[in-house]
């Protein structure tokens, strides 16, 4: 479900220009979900702040970092007030988790089926992530999982949740 004034619980998709930005997209793309414009993902919270992962560490910040950009916001359709706060609750057990850019490389050689030991168990750490992966942890730790697909955990990238969610 798609709308734009963005309540606890929802997921902010948006781009990242630079060259940041581009090797996000080819990312996405070498995992399947192709060039689009949505390369970062974040967690709205009560109190008009976010949570979202960065090279420095998921943080949490005020939501009007975002004002003035072109900001998606979805979540399923039938996330209830209960679900929202458990969501939320969430967040705070990740505030610092290092970003990976290597999971998006894990990820892909997933995708084309190259046998890795330890793959799985290391695409599913929440010992390092990607912003994708950060909101859709939070959702899992409230008992609500996005995905239907038989992925591993995980295995989830802004592309994939805008597919889920947005389309």
């Amino acid at each position: 479900m798609k709308h734009t004034q963005p309540l606890p619980g929802d997921i902010g998709l948006t781009q990242i220009s630079g060259v940041t930005g581009r090797l996000i997209r080819f990312g996405q793309w070498i995992n399947g979900d192709g060039f689009a414009d949505y390369e970062h993902t974040f967690l709205v919270l009560p109190g008009e702040r976010l949570l979202e992962a960065e090279p420095g560490g998921a943080r949490i910040r005020p939501l009007s970092e975002y004002d003035g950009s072109d900001v998606l916001y979805v979540c399923p359709k039938q996330l209830t007030e209960q679900q929202r706060e458990r969501i939320c609750a969430a967040a705070d057990r990740y505030v610092g988790v290092p970003y990976s850019f290597l999971d998006y490389l894990a990820i892909a050689t997933h995708r084309v089926h190259v046998p890795v030991p330890g793959l799985r168990r290391y695409v599913a750490s929440s010992r390092h992530m990607i912003c994708s992966q950060l909101v859709d942890q939070c959702y899992q730790d409230a008992d609500v999982h996005l995905f239907s697909d038989g992925r591993w955990p995980g295995y989830v990238t802004p592309m994939a949740l805008y597919t889920l969610l947005a389309r």
